[in-house]
């Protein structure tokens, strides 16, 4: 074989090493690329994930705030409408306790001897005979609004000549405490001072037992009693 032969064989074999490494390059930069290609769509994949991650979380906190928004707005609504139902019931309260003023008002004793106000001292016996019934006690402690003394007085023989009566038993003994009474009628100056507008309140003489007969006891326990359905009747199943 001469130089020129060595020499071709030799250029042979540089070119096939050039062109193996130049394929092996090729194939080393395409695998390159595609694992560059696969990493950068991991990662891009798992921004995304976090992406909607954080979205996701984000719209759940505004869904909760939203809730508790409305549920604090409804709340609000619902307080409103209850406040605007016990105004009124309370308004209303407000109107018959006034109502009991006309029952028990008189200015003296010949207008207590009228048409008008026989029916209140009428009323007066009737709840101490009430009173002596629960009570049942021999000999009992009563109260009244000053202004009520001299009708309370008037009737006290014929009371307890009834009460007698109806429980069978000797008449008892009422003694009229002179020197504290109940409270006068609600005044318009004195809005928060205590007030009774009317009635008695009777003890046993060792004050264990109380009976509380006044027209403002008497107005709170019917008010207490009949509360649902004045609730039901005037706000239907809103009250419920």
């Amino acid at each position: 074989m001469n130089d020129g032969d060595v020499s071709k064989q030799i250029q042979q074999m540089v070119r096939f090493i050039r062109q193996e490494a130049e394929e092996k390059a090729n194939e080393i930069s395409v695998s390159a690329e595609e694992e560059f290609n696969i990493e950068k769509l991991q990662l891009v994949e798992a921004e995304k994930k976090k992406i909607r991650q954080e979205y996701e979380r984000k719209e759940r906190q505004i869904e909760i705030r939203r809730k508790i928004e409305y549920s604090m707005q409804l709340n609000a609504s619902r307080i409103k409408v209850l406040q605007a139902q016990d105004d009124l019931v309370n308004t209303m309260k407000e109107a018959a306790s006034k109502e009991l003023l006309n029952v028990s008002h008189h200015r003296n004793i010949l207008d207590a001897l009228s048409h008008h106000h026989h029916v209140y001292k009428h009323l007066l016996k009737d709840l101490i005979i009430q009173s002596l019934l629960r009570l049942k006690e021999p000999s009992v402690l009563l109260r009244c609004r000053e202004h009520d003394l001299h009708l309370v007085e008037h009737v006290l023989d014929s009371v307890a000549e009834e009460y007698a009566e109806k429980a069978n038993v000797p008449q008892p003994e009422i003694i009229v405490d002179k020197h504290v009474y109940l409270p006068p009628a609600p005044s318009h100056h004195n809005t928060h001072d205590p007030y009774c507008s009317g009635g008695v309140v009777l003890a046993s003489r060792d004050g264990k037992i109380v009976i509380e007969n006044t027209l403002d006891a008497r107005l709170d326990v019917l008010f207490r009693k009949k509360l649902p359905a004045i609730r039901k009747q005037l706000f239907g199943q809103v009250a419920a």
